[in-house]
């Protein structure tokens, strides 16, 4: 879909950093919990923006659904909560008490807030909260003390289990000497209920029958687990209101990206822009079949349905409301939903305006040099977001099992861990090659090729500024190192870059050909090889952050439409 350092002490600090269990300070004995003392700083990198849309998009009716939405989603963010870790209402609470003692404990709170738990979403996870221990990988989907290898060992040796135990919708559990799967819908159902309460609230309110279908199902799906009716109410979703709630996003399960993150969005579809768009999804094959791989890894089986929605944000929630936002989405992630269906992509557009306004042209314009800066366009940076979205929807999906049992797979499952991150590379460069092909067959003409690699090039370090820990930043260092060991991008000496153009397509050329070869076989140690080379920080790249520090990292939104402030 989806995902986003400061000083370069502070990013050489997160990425060399161990983190262990640290003994108890006189603050934290006295009961107060102790705050590292640059967070107010850390906070500065995200500053409050507040989000707003065209109130007149929706009418009275559409704007009470509209409500019952928003309270469903205060729900989902619970959920989320406790999903990042099972400690974090408790500290939360805590933390909110002492918020009102100095500036630092504000700031604390609120950053506390901001990445959804302690851990820093920004600096590989390190903890800005004592005691400064390290995040589970697995959150709190797993126990915290499970690796991967006793994870693996013991599926291995209980292949009935199998299923359960990498289930999307499970959590795992110890029983004494064995591992037990709880699913989604007994471990949150308290919570569960009451926003599928208000998703039928929702449903009697609207008038809008692909609406109260989604809704309803929607409740359904929270007590069964099982969102593929749904999923496929969504795709046929025609409406204002353009909503999706549910467990989608891989990101948080570090340790296997098996498991899905509860998530909310709502928003208000901007038709005159969404009809513009349109016509891209109509192309959708041809693109699949112009993809820089051998023809027998292509997929024409997936579903040519791609609606494109460019929405104006309302309110979010849960995994899609923590750390750096997300400025545009594409779901289902069922492949079998994929497809049946297709999927659809939304592009948050008033997010992606702000997120352009108030980080992306500030790096852009420090990053390249003079002659390349009136090159930085905001429709070259929409496209290519439009257009990674689109990406996610081609290429490999269901592989044929490598083991030979006849069966196909999702190559998710093969990937493991390093799937999120393989796979935001791939929407990313595969975006830029399929944003060439509707150039070369006139389908966009609103920006030249040199400002797309201008644009791109330029923004490049908005993301890896997100930490490269996190699947979007590690994926565009893959790029990164991938094109300047291609000559695409090479240094002037004082501190900016240029571009060559031809040799520009040549390494997303030769970089997709990569990425799509690493899907369609689930070759897990191939994928392994390309993110050890490439997807690793660089003295040069930290030095470019590092002059980045004054520029907000991104933004921490402040919905208006939800009467917040």
């Amino acid at each position: 879909m989806k995902k986003l350092l400061f000083a370069l002490a502070l990013f050489a600090a997160a990425c060399q950093k161990t983190e262990t269990s640290a003994p108890a300070t006189p603050q934290e004995s006295s009961g107060k919990l102790e705050i590292k003392q640059d967070v107010p700083h850390r906070l500065a990198q995200l500053p409050k923006t507040v989000v707003d849309y065209d109130h007149s998009l929706l009418n009275a009716e559409e704007q009470q659904v509209v409500a019952k939405l928003i309270e469903a989603s205060q729900f989902i963010d619970e959920i989320y909560w406790r999903q990042v870790s099972e400690d974090n209402p408790a500290l939360r609470d805590k933390l909110k008490a002492q918020s009102t003692a100095s500036d630092l404990d504000r700031a604390g709170y609120e950053y506390f807030v901001v990445n959804k738990g302690k851990w820093d979403r920004l600096a590989q996870d390190e903890a800005f909260i004592a005691p400064f221990t390290k995040k589970p990988e697995g959150a709190a989907f797993y126990p915290a003390d499970l690796t991967k290898a006793e994870f693996e060992k013991y599926v291995a040796a209980h292949p009935d289990q199998k299923e359960a135990l990498e289930g999307l919708f499970t959590v795992v559990r110890r029983d004494g000497a064995n591992l037990k799967t709880i699913p989604y819908s007994q471990q949150y159902r308290d919570l569960l209920m009451q926003a599928a309460a208000k998703l039928r609230e929702a449903a009697a309110l609207t008038t809008s029958p692909s609406l109260k279908n989604y809704l309803t199902k929607l409740g359904d799906a929270f007590l069964k687990d099982n969102y593929r009716d749904s999923d496929i109410a969504w795709m046929d979703l025609e409406s204002p209101i353009e909503v999706v709630i549910g467990p989608y996003e891989v990101y948080e399960d570090n340790l296997f990206n098996y498991k899905a993150s509860f998530e909310s969005f709502v928003n208000v579809v901007d038709k005159p822009e969404s009809d513009k768009l349109a016509a891209y999804a109509q192309h959708l094959p041809d693109m699949e079949k112009n993809l820089p791989e051998p023809d027998e890894y292509k997929n024409p089986n997936r579903g040519t349905s791609s609606p494109i929605k460019v929405v104006q944000e309302i309110y979010t929630a849960g995994d899609a409301r923590r750390g750096v936002q997300t400025s545009a989405f594409n779901l289902p992630n069922d492949e079998a939903v994929r497809e049946m269906k297709g999927s659809k992509k939304v592009l948050l557009k008033n997010v992606m305006d702000a997120k352009f306004r108030q980080s992306g042209k500030p790096v852009a314009m420090r990053i390249l040099e003079p002659a390349l800066r009136d090159a930085i366009s905001f429709d070259a940076y929409f496209n290519t977001t439009l257009f990674h979205e689109l990406s996610h929807g081609l290429g490999p999906g269901l592989i044929p099992d490598p083991a030979g049992s006849g069966k196909r797979v999702d190559s998710r499952t093969l990937l493991k861990n390093l799937y999120s991150t393989i796979e935001e590379c791939k929407a990313d460069v595969i975006g830029l090659w399929n944003v060439l092909y509707a150039r070369d067959h006139k389908l966009l003409s609103t920006f030249d090729e040199r400002q797309l690699w201008a644009t791109y090039t330029g923004l490049m370090f908005r993301s890896m500024r997100f930490g490269i820990g996190e699947a979007h930043g590690r994926g565009t260092a893959v790029q990164w190192n991938w094109l300047r060991e291609k000559g695409a991008v090479t240094p002037k000496g004082d501190g900016t870059y240029t571009i060559d153009a031809a040799k520009y397509r040549d390494g997303v050329k030769s970089l997709g050909t990569e990425l799509l070869t690493i899907e369609a076989t689930g070759d897990f140690a191939r994928a392994q090889r390309l993110l050890d080379k490439y997807g690793v920080s660089t003295p040069e790249m930290q030095g470019v952050i590092a002059k980045l520090s004054d520029i907000p990292v991104d933004i921490n939104p402040v919905f208006a439409g939800a009467g917040e402030k």
